[in-house]
């Protein structure tokens, strides 16, 4: 039973199949072939405009560069203060931009309050050169304890970016489940909405190794390519993670394994919430699920072979937890099967 992360899980059959498929003859090297082509602009098609496409290795590469792109001399980013760049990437940001903080900002279970943002903001007085420059706004969709921004959401911390001549960035690693969850299209998620540029993942969705940084503002992150050649980032066989998009994204293979994901969490959150011995620490909004448990009992839960990780408090949370008590992360994937949820079910109750 494999809840610890959707990083844990395989690959589609039908990616990895597809990748066999591409793995013969000649192509042209470094992104210029005919299958990374036919790529973009299927990228192109799925955001509703003409996109720019960068292939990296990681979501932290992604989000790294993405930074790089957009920073200024003495740069600060402003994310929420659990974001995975924030806490989870090793100062990845700041190697790669030379220098650029993460400046974090509060709002109430892993999405940014627009008006903690604006004040955030607004601390970085153009008197005060010294303590940095605004360099860009990012965000997580899903978030990193499983909540969604809405299109609301969004647009709300767009605007507070654009009062402030701010581009606005996505880490979306769990891009798709969000999307799934929604029934929001990509283009209203992100362009429309006001975000300029998005880390998009494919690895915890049912890919091999596939995170991409897509532009969707041609007016910013304009030396992405330079940045992505001078990091190591740029594939010479980018054909191969072509290929794992054309599957990814052929009859729309990627929002049925999340929501597959996002309906086993579902149904994990529905078993927690009946059962005597444990509770939901709050609903999940898209594959991961919170719940607080007995330590005793996540510890024999784990012991038995269950694998998931105990959670640190958020920030936000408003619940009360017993003396032996604690919160533990469930993260479904495409893999997870109704049977595996329902055996950890009846060992949580």
């Amino acid at each position: 039973m494999f809840f610890a992360s959707d990083n844990w899980a395989g690959v589609h059959p039908d990616i990895s199949a597809n990748l066999t498929r591409h793995a013969a003859g000649i192509a042209t090297a470094y992104g210029d072939g005919d299958l990374d082509r036919a790529v973009y602009k299927r990228f192109n098609e799925i955001f509703e405009r003409e996109v720019a496409v960068f292939f990296v290795a990681t979501g932290t590469a992604a989000n790294a560069l993405s930074m790089a792109s957009l920073n200024r001399i003495g740069g600060v980013a402003f994310c929420h203060a659990e974001a995975h760049m924030n806490v989870d990437e090793f100062g990845a940001a700041g190697f790669y931009t030379g220098g650029a903080r993460m400046s974090p900002v509060p709002g109430p279970l892993g999405r940014i309050n627009p008006q903690a943002l604006d004040g955030a903001i607004k601390r970085y007085s153009r008197d005060l050169v010294p303590a940095g420059q605004p360099m860009a706004v990012t965000i997580t969709q899903a978030t990193e304890v499983g909540t969604v921004y809405t299109v609301d959401d969004i647009k709300a911390i767009a605007e507070v970016a654009r009062r402030h001549k701010l581009p606005l960035h996505m880490d979306g690693a769990r891009f798709a489940n969000a999307v799934a969850a929604t029934d929001i299209s990509p283009a209203e998620m992100t362009w429309k909405s006001g975000v300029d540029i998005i880390s998009f993942g494919g690895t915890k969705n049912g890919c091999w190794m596939a995170d991409t940084v897509v532009v969707l503002n041609p007016d910013v992150a304009r030396d992405l390519r330079l940045l992505r050649q001078r990091a190591g980032q740029t594939f010479s066989k980018a054909r191969f993670i072509s290929a794992q998009f054309e599957a990814y994204f052929a009859d729309d293979l990627w929002l049925r394994m999340a929501r597959h994901a996002n309906a086993m969490a579902a149904r994990l959150a529905a078993t927690i919430e009946d059962a005597p011995a444990g509770r939901l620490a709050w609903l999940p909004q898209a594959n991961e699920v919170f719940a607080i448990l007995d330590r005793t009992k996540a510890e024999k839960m784990q012991g038995a072979g269950a694998k998931f990780y105990e959670w640190g408090l958020p920030q936000s949370f408003d619940g009360h937890l017993g003396d032996n008590e604690a919160i533990y992360r469930f993260v479904a994937s495409f893999a997870t099967t109704a049977e595996e949820v329902d055996h950890l079910g009846r060992m949580i109750a």
